[in-house]
């Protein structure tokens, strides 16, 4: 009975789900094709449209003025129709433009039409593609950026500009219905504007006259636009997407000159810079701003983290840059110092965690309570921009008004006084929001233009935000516009761009062109002496140039002179590759840290590591001698190869054409610090000095490359970040850089678990190693000789030559070949009247090495180093043999330079 009950149970559940699906199935008919918020479709320019409906006869252009196209049981809706012809493919100069549309279908407006398209472009789009029989078979908006470039691409200024003493507003927003500004006397958020105004358009430009007295009130736009997001016509209040000046926590745009007097420190205008020959001159120290002066005891309280802690000779930090300056370092990279949205910019609404010493280094609890305070603390490396033109607030004594620009401005003159550059790091390639969210300033101005989107029409994400799109003019133009601020009105003197390879060439090589059209005369300014260097990767949408000729490696090291980072020379002195994860990236030995040499519990000293450790010396060969393609040397096949020949990853190891198109360096922001990695990596019984030592030996490899060196801060003090191999908001807790020398930053708890949880096996025994904790000593010994490196490098131009071909002719390498001893780099180079041989040894024991040459000497700077193994490298005259202690480089000069 009950077994029976069940089957019938069974038996009418089947039938009820049966009909229904049937229901379903018969609803689904009656629905409309295709989706009015999805932009499938691409208007490219006037009359052209790229598309690929479904096989169909009659496509068509449909504008509705007030928004209301809607789809429905009978089909596209509302507003006005276009009928479109086909028009082949795209191809041309149309598929040169937008080579990830080349072969769409292209379907052309009417030439009547064509003169409509401003007009039509301020309401909803949509195209839609019928049957035969006038069946609606699929309907999308267009994305447009394509003809707002060809229509309302503007070359003028935009933002705010003075004439006569009286602002003028200039805003872009070609799609708008209408453009108000709204003048306010303060910032207090309060408060609401004290005036409205209606603006004037032309050619997409919208426009107004201020007057004088308007300088330093505040303002936003209020934009009138359709909004194919939420499918309405939306009313927003949005700040200058130009703005120079902010209120706090960028509420409000404020009206600013910067010509104004009290905005430039005293001696401004005849500021002298520091003196650069070339850009192989350069030496990069990479320096986010809080980290360098927050816990300094030398900078007033209420100073720390800010610009304003350069201007205080006192302070630690102050005192190490000036030693490091005067030994031979040129240029401060500061990570971005521009406008970021992600940190509070009112002290008093900071949030920061409880006394975190009282925890064991490998406990879990300290970044437990970072975890809980990191939305709301001061701390973030700031890749989240929000106004690319204006000054962090946070980084300022007063984030409401202009003592951010004067005080960033001071903090310029204070470095150039002590003969450092200052190097801006940039992100234009993404902002932090985008569409109607909070915080979106572009896309809220002229929705779905400054962004890449993909083919539905959706923002791009994948250099973690939302993707801008320097591929269209307006973008690339505000990129352009803002470095030329930077650099004339900040005398900024070099940029660092954030995922370069996410951006044309085009636009790369346009803007390092008007920066070097910068003149002292005319701007104040040499633009020839702005280094521009970048992040060259290649991934995402835009990879393998699909949307455009990338800023990538390949392309920026084929003479244009933009620097692009050599991962080479990382990954061969570090070991593994910087997206491992777990063992496989943290025990993975390179050449300063024991690869076949010295193996560690997961190493074995086998033939294979053998193979493995003269690959990565092959590829440390290439990196010292400048990464350029055309260089030729003997590899450890015994063979004469061009660089270029070198397998990186199933690509050439070596792609640049001159050295100043090489960033080498061993350690940045990004993944673990170089001491951490080692702690990883070494063997667990190695002393701490010899730890020193590695440290060392790296950044020697990275200081005596030909090309550019690039250190993150703290390198040169064994810097530990208690191994967080990602900390952009991981507070001032793990991000420590003590100048004092008493904390190196190791032991500071677990990494945070939100990006190094599946590396607390291997962290916490380490953490909890007493042994393994860098004492002062230790620190300065490392300081110590990174100021000798310095002063090596600065001591001889053969270092720095600026030529591919005066590498060629120059340098050599020795100790090559299948027969090699492993471990070893002899690097040769020979001058006029002079020569240097560089001898990397980063074995664990001392080795001899027999050199066909005579009367080489210690370099003075090493024959006084503070390191005693050191002085103990020698080169027997007798017998023609160098002898350099275990981990260490040692320099020798040849005849006429021993002296």
């Amino acid at each position: 009975m009950r077994k029976g009950f069940f089957a019938q149970s069974k038996r009418a559940v089947a039938c009820c789900l049966l009909l229904t699906a049937c229901s379903a199935m018969t609803a689904l008919a009656d629905l409309p094709s295709g989706d009015l918020r999805s932009a499938r479709a691409h208007w490219l320019d006037a009359r052209t449209f790229a598309w690929q409906p479904p096989a169909g006869n009659a496509v068509r252009l449909h504008a509705s003025a007030d928004a209301s196209l809607t789809l429905d049981g009978s089909g596209l809706s509302g507003g006005e129709r276009f009928e479109l012809t086909p028009a082949g493919t795209v191809d041309g100069a149309l598929a040169g433009r937008f080579p990830h549309l080349a072969g769409l279908p292209a379907w052309r407006l009417g030439a009547g039409d064509t003169n409509r398209a401003a007009e039509l472009l301020k309401g909803q789009l949509a195209l839609s593609a019928r049957a035969a029989d006038g069946r609606l078979l699929d309907a999308t908006a267009p994305q447009t950026a394509g003809v707002l470039d060809t229509l309302f691409a503007w070359d003028g200024p935009l933002g705010v500009t003075f004439a006569g003493g009286a602002p003028r507003f200039r805003l872009w927003a070609p799609t708008a219905r209408s453009v108000k500004l709204l003048l306010f006397d303060d910032a207090d958020p309060a408060r609401g504007p004290a005036a409205r105004f209606d603006m004037t358009a032309e050619r997409g430009t919208w426009a107004l006259d201020g007057r004088a007295e308007w300088n330093r009130k505040y303002y936003l736009y209020e934009v009138e636009v359709y909004v194919r997001s939420t499918g309405r016509i939306e009313i927003n209040r949005v700040t200058d997407p130009y703005s120079l000046g902010l209120s706090m926590d960028s509420r409000r745009s404020q009206i600013v000159n910067l010509a104004d007097a009290d905005l430039v420190p005293a001696g401004w205008a005849g500021l002298a810079k520091p003196a650069l020959a070339a850009p192989e001159d350069i030496v990069l120290y990479e320096l986010h701003l809080r980290d360098f002066s927050v816990g300094d005891p030398g900078v007033p309280d209420a100073e720390r983290g800010t610009f304003v802690a350069f201007t205080r000779p006192d302070g630690l930090g102050m005192g190490h840059l000036k030693e490091l300056a005067e030994a031979g370092l040129s240029h401060v990279h500061l990570l971005p110092v521009f406008d970021c949205a992600t940190i509070p910019e009112n002290p008093a609404e900071q949030l920061t965690p409880p006394d975190l010493s009282v925890f064991a280094p490998d406990s879990e609890r300290q970044q437990a309570e970072v975890g809980r305070v990191r939305a709301r603390d001061a701390f973030n490396w700031c890749y989240d921009p929000y106004h690319y033109t204006v000054p962090e607030g946070s980084y300022s004594t007063d984030p409401d008004g202009v003592a951010r620009i004067r005080e960033f401005r001071a903090m310029v003159a204070a470095l150039n006084r002590e003969g450092l550059r200052v190097v801006m790091d940039v992100v234009y390639n993404h902002t932090t929001n985008s569409g109607q969210a909070p915080g979106s300033v572009l896309d809220r101005i002229v929705p779905d233009y400054y962004h890449r989107l993909d083919s539905e029409g959706r923002v791009e994400t994948s250099t973690c935000c939302a993707n801008t799109a320097t591929e269209n003019a307006m973008m690339e133009k505000l990129m352009i516009d803002s470095l030329l601020t930077w650099a004339r009105d900040y005398k900024v003197d070099g940029f660092r761009f954030d995922l370069m390879g996410h951006h044309g060439k085009a636009s790369i090589e346009k803007a390092y062109a008007a920066l070097r059209g910068l003149t002292t005369a005319r701007d104040g300014v040499d633009g020839a002496s702005i280094y521009l260097y970048g992040e060259g990767w290649n991934f995402g949408e835009v990879a393998d140039d699909a949307r455009f000729v990338q800023a990538t490696q390949k392309h920026m090291g084929a003479g244009t002179g933009v620097g692009t980072f050599n991962d080479r020379i990382r990954d061969a002195v570090r070991g593994g590759a910087h997206d491992d994860r777990g063992i496989a990236h943290v025990r993975s030995q390179g050449f300063v840290n024991g690869l076949y040499t010295d193996p560690n519990a997961e190493g074995s000293g086998s033939e294979a590591e053998r193979e493995r450790l003269l690959h990565l010396t092959d590829l440390l060969r290439v990196s010292l001698a400048g990464n350029l393609a055309d260089f030729r040397f003997t590899d450890r096949h015994g063979r004469d190869v061009r660089a270029s020949e070198i397998d990186y990853h199933g690509q050439p190891a070596a792609y640049a054409s001159d050295p100043q198109e090489t960033i080498q360096y061993a350690a940045a922001h990004d993944n673990e610090t170089l001491f951490d990695i080692n702690q990883y990596k070494l063997p667990l019984a190695m002393p701490m000095a010899d730890r020193v030592r590695a440290v060392n030996l790296a950044s020697s490899i990275v200081m005596l490359a030909q090309g550019v060196p690039f250190f993150h801060a703290g390198q040169e003090l064994l810097r530990s970040k208690s191994l967080d191999r990602n900390s952009f908001d991981s507070g001032d807790w793990f991000n420590l850089l003590d100048f004092s020398l008493r904390d190196s930053g190791w032991g500071r708890g677990l990494p945070p678990a939100w990006d190094n949880a599946d590396n607390w096996p291997v962290a916490a025994p380490l953490l909890a190693d007493p042994g393994l904790a860098p004492a002062p000593e230790h620190m300065r010994a490392a300081r110590d000789h990174f100021r000798e490196l310095l002063r090596i490098r600065r001591s001889t131009p053969l270092f720095r030559l600026r030529t591919a071909d005066e590498v060629s002719e120059r340098l050599r390498f020795h100790n090559t070949g299948p027969d090699q001893l492993p471990g070893l780099i002899v690097m040769s180079l020979r001058g006029d009247g002079e020569s240097v041989v560089v001898l990397f040894n980063a074995a664990p024991g001392a080795v001899a090495f027999p050199f066909d040459g005579a009367g080489y000497a210690l370099h003075p700077v090493q024959r006084g180093s503070s390191d005693p193994a050191v002085g103990q490298a020698a080169f027997d005259a007798a017998t023609g043999v160098f002898r350099v202690p275990a981990r260490t480089t040692a320099v020798f000069l040849g005849p006429g330079e021993s002296e």
